[in-house]
């Protein structure tokens, strides 16, 4: 029985690599399981076979399948103790050194975080004058990207911003939404890329954030990756984890700590 179910498994993650293009071996089988499960509990399907032919016979649950796979939860401004240290010492240093700074935002979801970037990037170039910025947002998921691209979010999405920040940087829109200004989608590069390809979205960058990402891949995806954002970073340059996240050993050496309690590194030239 077990060898079936193990069976049935494999053969649903291979139809949704094949059918939405979402690599489930990039992941932990363990999360690919709990999210299978949910859609099963929601569609009222007992078994992997069960819902695979719930999936054949329902062409709009493999959207949401999707959805569920490529989970994206985030907001403006997240963990804000964190952008206050890149507000306040991180940026201003790299403009003060190099003039410019070149940030890659990886998992970018659905736009918020190289947003977030992009304001506080619009409010020290404007105050110091000669000096740019370029931020790379990159995504796997095509849906999700042309959602940060346009760039319109619900009013409770702007919960941490302050009125004079929404006027500065947000049009709002007759039904109540909010679209971000052209002057800071100037800023960002959308772009799709996979993680997992071993090539960096983005390369010669200053920084680069990957927040809440790795916490879905296996130890050696985790390490793989932490040598690409090595590859794609100047010497020097900062590498932003999400809190619960580490380095495992094999790649520990490539960084050192810049804020421990941030999760914040700095690239070693090794």
């Amino acid at each position: 029985m077990m060898i079936e179910i193990m069976d049935d498994l494999k053969q649903i993650k291979n139809l949704i690599e094949k059918t939405i293009g979402v690599r489930c071996s990039n992941y932990k089988e363990e999360y690919i399981k709990r999210r299978l499960l949910s859609r099963m509990r929601t569609t009222g399907t007992g078994t992997y076979d069960d819902y695979t032919r719930y999936l054949n016979n329902n062409p709009d649950e493999w959207e949401l399948l999707r959805n569920a796979l490529t989970i994206n939860v985030t907001e403006f401004f997240r963990d804000a103790e964190v952008f206050e240290i890149i507000r306040k010492e991180i940026i201003p240093k790299i403009l003060n050194d190099h003039g410019r700074i070149r940030i890659w935002c990886a998992g970018c979801s659905s736009g918020e975080e190289p947003y977030s970037l992009a304001m506080i990037l619009s409010e020290l170039t404007t105050r110091k004058g000669g000096v740019s910025g370029t931020i790379y947002a990159t995504d796997i998921d095509e849906k999700i990207l042309q959602k940060a691209k346009d760039g319109i979010y619900e009013a409770k999405s702007m919960d941490k911003l302050g009125s004079a920040a929404i006027r500065r940087h947000f049009t709002e829109l007759p039904d109540g939404r909010f679209q971000v200004k052209q002057h800071l989608k100037d800023m960002i590069h959308f772009r799709k890329h996979d993680l997992m390809s071993g090539i960096p979205g983005a390369r010669y960058v200053d920084m680069v954030t990957c927040r809440n990402v790795t916490i879905y891949f296996t130890e050696q995806q985790k390490n793989d990756l932490a040598r690409t954002f090595h590859t794609a970073l100047n010497s020097g340059g900062y590498y932003v984890m999400g809190k619960t996240e580490y380095l495992g050993r094999e790649v520990e050496g490539l960084f050192s700590q810049y804020n421990t309690l941030q999760k914040i590194l700095i690239k070693n030239d090794v």
